[in-house]
């Protein structure tokens, strides 16, 4: 049985379905929604047990948002493609799974394999690449490491969900050829190499039908083309439809209790609107996902706990190390060597930048920031500056908060209704950031309203300013006397659940006098342009109180002064979970705010010319002093161990080996997709087809900030003469291309060696050439070893709609090996003696 959950052989489907053809409707029906926010509905008199669903991409969160069991915080999906490496992100995936088991969890809600379509996208961090390819790759090793410990992998968002906003309901607008070559190429490639046990359907329309009842791409494409036999759920919230839904193909809606099901399915079926086979048919894949996880008669849901151990501590490490991607290195200024002085600058210094916002967000065991790697790794003498001020909202109010019983933090009263009325279910926060639908007691749903009571203690003589936003209806009152109303607010910020815009007030404060604060919120909608005829008045509430001291130093002045004594500066810059996540996309390639870390780089670079910037981000960010900078990295969101993994590479403790997964563009005008993002009047086309990433900026010749599949170490590489096992490919064969790879340095390092194929001559128009191959390889100084790289019929194909299928077409192949998509290299050729097609 062991290794029929891991293969997903026939065994537990056929029990699945047998059992799904004995249950009665109610029983097939009950089973196609959860039961609450994470949980399958059990079914005990049949020995059906519930599963547990968790998030996320880059660790197993458990069932709270906010504040949860602490749990491994591994590097963000964009990090992990950086590492282009396959064998560590199995390693990752194994990890994961004993995580997710930790949480009592069946169910990780990951891989993302979503396109970094444009620089903006919101969740860009939390997927792989721009490039089908690497992306596809990458999640097969995923999945292969996380389900091997019995643990489901959910692939997702399926399909075209490259962006945030409107994300429910906006209409991606694609043709076949680039939904084939390049949105489904990572699913198709991951159900073809490891086929994840569960598959999660997108918010998004698809040529104007939502994701979770397209019959084109459940139904035609993954069930059909592809033969997959998994569980399709929907995101949360994501179900559109009562019987189009599961005739499509969704079996599962999330999450529970239902919405769309239930009795309305029932109904349906007896109505003629949906037939029972196909009841009967989402109930088996349900089962067989419980099949394939706990099992039938299954043990009871674990309560969570955590599992901090150093052998996942080191692999996060490890993870980051590979990652982080040297961007330029003028003068060989790293690694650092004999500085007697390091200024460590920048608004991401001293803060625990690790990871992106949304549904990627946990409680991590620990974090380790930029200038704590620093300070534990050189005897140099260090001197701090923040340098400005980066974030979009004022810090959370927590830590100068007190109840009125006199602990840290808020106290919470939930009634039920919205009108305040009622004796009220107590909570206790420390957190001011409320937006916590997971843990509203569930005896004031379906509508509530609540009372936040605190009083913040100022710790300096000040103009102070407090900031409020709120999902529903909110409103703030100061000693007594309302400061913000937005009761009724129309204009909307950025959320994942969709809230007001950010009021900020300015008080004067004394220190150590407390100033009593009453919030008061309800979960009706807002705006009320958001009420549709017939459908809910209430959903969330929530609301996010900021507080910041006035600030009374001169914080660029400072960081100049700092990098004048010291014999070098590290500048660590970026973004954070609050500009990059899941609910939104970013509104400018553009570091924030207004400019100011831009200035702070060019400021203390004319203090001290041996600088060198650290930059925090999961997707592109404009660089204007990129040519003036003399090192540059690309640090990404690391996770826990994000600021051991930097000082590794800063100190050359260990070479970088990161490699772009994703194009930076010099500005966000030269992307491809700046026409057509984020679409308007709710529909968004993807006018550049199969030009997305690198294959636009070579086929218009736009020479990009820094390249696809770039990336610098501490050595230099040579690249032999290749070899190639046959000259000639054929449908069923593959061709394996060697190519000698020498350390020329006297550094130890990997270098990542990238195939690209390139069709000599072709019926339709395709890329300049695509990647279809790559390998990492570790080299000692002077040591040369003979890299592999396999290519077939995937290698050379495109997706002809006047078949309909894929065509390999008979010709020459150039081969491209190089460092980079630019740096090739060498190159061999193969020929197609007969043109073929296939469909999977």
């Amino acid at each position: 049985m062991a290794s029929d959950r891991v293969n997903g052989s026939a065994a537990p489907q056929d029990a699945a379905r047998k059992l799904a053809s004995e249950l009665s409707l109610k029983e097939q029906v009950a089973l196609l929604a959860g039961a609450d926010f994470w949980r399958t509905v059990a079914l005990p008199e049949r020995g059906i047990p519930s599963i547990k669903t968790t998030d996320g991409p880059n660790g197993a969160r458990g069932e709270f948002f906010k504040n949860g069991t602490p749990a491994a915080l591994f590097p963000c999906g964009a990090s992990l493609g950086a590492t282009w490496n396959s064998d560590l992100i199995e390693k990752v995936g194994q990890h994961l799974g004993d995580e997710a088991r930790a949480r009592g969890a069946d169910v990780l809600l990951a891989p993302t394999v979503c396109m970094h379509r444009s620089p903006l996208g919101g969740r860009n961090f939390e997927s792989f690449s721009e490039d089908p390819y690497l992306s596809g790759k990458l999640a097969a090793a995923y999945i292969r490491g996380l389900q091997s410990k019995g643990v489901a992998a959910t692939i997702k968002h399926f399909v075209a969900n490259e962006q945030e906003t409107n994300r429910n309901t906006s209409n991606s607008v694609v043709a076949e050829r680039p939904l084939r070559e390049i949105y489904l190429k990572p699913f198709e490639i991951a159900i073809r190499e490891c086929s994840p046990w569960a598959l999660m359907s997108s918010y998004n329309l698809v040529n104007g039908t939502h994701a979770d009842m397209n019959y084109h791409t459940l139904k035609d494409i993954l069930r059909g083309e592809w033969k997959y036999d998994g569980t399709v759920m929907s995101d949360w919230f994501g179900t559109n439809s009562v019987a189009q839904s599961i005739a499509a193909g969704c079996d599962l809606e999330m999450p529970g209790p239902t919405t769309w099901r239930g009795e309305k399915a029932i109904k349906a079926v007896e109505d003629g609107e949906l037939s029972s086979e196909d009841v009967e048919k989402a109930a088996g894949n349900v089962l067989h996902l419980i099949e394939r996880t706990r099992g039938f008669n299954g043990p009871a849901e674990q309560p969570e706990r955590s599992n901090d151990n150093p052998e996942t501590r080191q692999l996060i490490r490890e993870a980051g190390v590979e990652g982080i991607t040297l961007l330029k290195n003028e003068g060989n200024i790293l690694p650092i060597k004999d500085a007697k002085k390091i200024a460590v600058i920048g608004p991401n210094a001293k803060r625990a930048i690790n990871g992106g916002g949304g549904s990627a967000s946990l409680n991590p065991y620990y974090t380790t920031t930029p200038f704590d790697g620093i300070s534990k790794s050189t005897e140099a003498e260090l001197v701090y500056s923040q340098g400005c001020d980066s974030l979009k909202w004022l810090p959370l109010a927590s830590e100068y908060c007190q109840t009125p019983s006199g602990k840290p933090g808020v106290s919470l009263e939930y009634f039920k209704g919205d009108k305040f009325e009622g004796e009220p279910v107590v909570q206790h926060k420390q957190s001011t950031d409320l937006f916590v639908p997971d843990t509203i007691p569930k005896e004031v749903l379906p509508e509530y309203s609540f009372r936040a009571k605190t009083a913040i203690l100022p710790e300096t003589t000040g103009s102070h300013s407090l900031a409020f936003s709120s999902v529903g209806p909110g409103r703030v009152f100061l000693n007594g006397e309302l400061l913000i109303d937005i009761w009724d607010w129309t204009e909307a910020g950025d959320g994942i659940f969709g809230t007001s815009e950010t009021v900020t007030k300015t008080v004067q404060m004394e220190a150590g006098k407390p100033v009593d604060l009453l919030i008061e919120c309800t979960n009706e909608i807002r705006p009320l342009s958001k009420l549709a005829a017939g459908g809910p008045t209430h959903l969330f509430g929530g609301c996010r109180l900021g507080y910041q001291e006035e600030i009374k130093v001169d914080l660029l002045q400072e960081a100049i002064d700092a990098a004048k004594q010291a014999d070098m500066a590290v500048v660590v810059v970026g973004i954070d979970d609050e500009w990059e996540s899941e609910g939104y996309d970013r509104r400018s390639m553009d570091l924030p705010r207004d400019g100011n870390q831009d200035r702070l780089i060019t400021e203390v670079l004319k203090a001290n010319p041996r600088t060198v910037v650290v930059n925090q981000s999961g997707s592109p960010v404009t660089m204007p002093w990129a040519d003036d900078v003399p090192a540059i990295i690309q640090g990404w969101y690391q996770g826990q161990e994000a600021g051991n993994a930097l000082a590794d590479v800063l100190f050359g403790r260990q070479s970088p080996s990161g490699k772009l997964p994703t194009t930076f563009p010099r500005r966000i005008e030269d992307n491809p997709s700046y026409h057509n993002f984020p679409g308007e009047n709710l529909e968004v086309l993807y006018g550049e087809g199969i030009f997305i990433g690198y294959r636009h900026y070579e086929r218009v010749k736009v020479q990009p900030l820094f390249p696809f599949g770039h990336g610098l170490t501490y050595t230099t590489f040579s690249y032999g003469e290749p070899s190639i096992s046959n000259t000639t490919l054929s449908e069923n064969d593959s061709i394996k291309v060697t190519v000698p790879v020498t350390n020329d340095g006297q550094v130890a390092a990997h270098e990542i060696v990238q195939a690209y194929v390139r069709d000599v001559k072709s019926t339709l128009q395709r890329p300049e050439k695509e990647l279809q191959a790559f390998a990492k390889v570790f080299l000692e100084p002077g040591e040369t070893k003979t890299v592999e790289l396999w290519l077939n019929k995937h290698s050379v194909g495109y997706y002809d709609t006047s078949k309909p299928a894929w065509v390999a077409e008979k010709g020459q192949f150039d081969v491209l090996i190089g460092a980079s998509s630019v740096d090739i290299r060498c190159s061999v050729s193969f020929n197609l003696e007969e043109s073929f097609t296939w469909i999977f």
